[in-house]
């Protein structure tokens, strides 16, 4: 796996489980499917799980969404209302519970900039309860919000900046919303994963920094990401193994030839496709040529959701009378 790109742990539960015929020791797996949502539930038990997948333990909720790709208001509204039924069962708050959210990434860039986008959509509450508390309704909490940037915008870690905010207003709970990178294109833009073992920024385009997690910041910290890209030498190399595999079904298993494609070390066939690549294009990484369109649609649909999830007293048709 430590070649292979991907910051979903349904993916990596995937490169070493084969798909799903094989258990991962330590690892708990739930899939509940529907029509158009499908949503896996990876529960990393034990360290040996852990190591395993290169994950924390912790649970991981995937969603996918092929349909989240074709500008469906009913499909978007009905990935909120499953992403924040997702949300509230991590999450342990009560009405005076103060929540920060923080938009990870580049504003600057678009398949880095879905916090951000998050971000504007959300509704933000915590200087109407501080100033007004009497002009609001019951069951809308206390949320703050941020977009603090990148390290080459600020020249201030992000984990700094989140930090000292932290340290200053003593939320109850961070929801850090960041892009991600997939191993395999058709998840990119259509699939959600919450997760509360933290984040690392900027991991979704190979620039991890500090990690938010309970461990760096003190409370406890929800990860939610999307797939915006994917690596070009990962693609390119599940291509050939297409290749190849259609080219081992075709020859003569008593050939040379054929002993010879069975044998290909991955390894080495990844290895070779990055130094082919990596002279011309560096570490190059691949999103849909729509990616405006999605991002703005995926940062809707997680603000929709978030919004209903931390205000108990709101759901998503009341959502309009709050939010321009």
């Amino acid at each position: 796996m430590k070649n292979i790109r991907t910051d979903l742990a349904i993916e990596a539960r995937e490169i070493f489980g084969k798909g799903e015929q094989r258990d991962i020791p330590g690892v708990r797996v739930d899939v509940e499917r529907a029509e158009d949502i499908t949503i896996t539930r990876v529960n990393v038990e034990e360290e040996v799980g852990a190591r395993i997948m290169g994950k924390a333990k912790g649970n991981y909720i995937t969603l996918e969404v092929p349909g989240l790709r074709d500008n469906n208001k009913d499909l978007q509204e009905d990935v909120s209302v499953a992403l924040s039924k997702e949300i509230v069962k991590l999450i342990r708050l009560n009405n005076k519970s103060v929540i920060l959210v923080v938009g990870l990434g580049n504003w600057n860039i678009t398949p880095d900039a879905l916090g951000p986008r998050v971000v504007e959509h959300l509704l933000v509450t915590r200087h109407i309860k501080e100033y007004i508390p009497d002009q609001i309704e019951e069951g809308v909490r206390s949320v703050c919000a941020i977009a603090p940037g990148v390290l080459g915008i600020t020249g201030i870690e992000t984990s700094e900046i989140i930090r000292g905010i932290v340290d200053r207003i003593k939320p109850d709970l961070v929801i850090a919303i960041d892009a991600l990178a997939s191993r395999k294109l058709e998840r990119v833009n259509t699939t959600i994963q919450i997760a509360d073992t933290g984040i690392n920024p900027g991991s979704g385009v190979g620039n991890n920094r500090k990690q938010l997690s309970k461990e760096t910041l003190g409370v406890p910290v929800i990860a939610i990401g999307v797939p915006t890209v994917v690596d070009a030498a990962t693609m390119a190399n599940d291509t050939i193994d297409l290749v190849l595999d259609t080219m081992i079904n075709e020859t003569n298993k008593d050939s040379e030839f054929y002993k010879m494609l069975r044998d290909m070390n991955r390894d080495d066939k990844y290895k070779l496709i990055q130094e082919v690549l990596s002279p011309d294009f560096g570490n190059l990484m691949v999103t849909p040529k729509e990616v405006d369109r999605l991002i703005e649609d995926l940062s809707v649909v997680i603000a929709d959701g978030l919004n209903v999830a931390l205000h108990p007293g709101i759901d998503t048709k009341d959502l309009g009378r709050y939010i321009n």
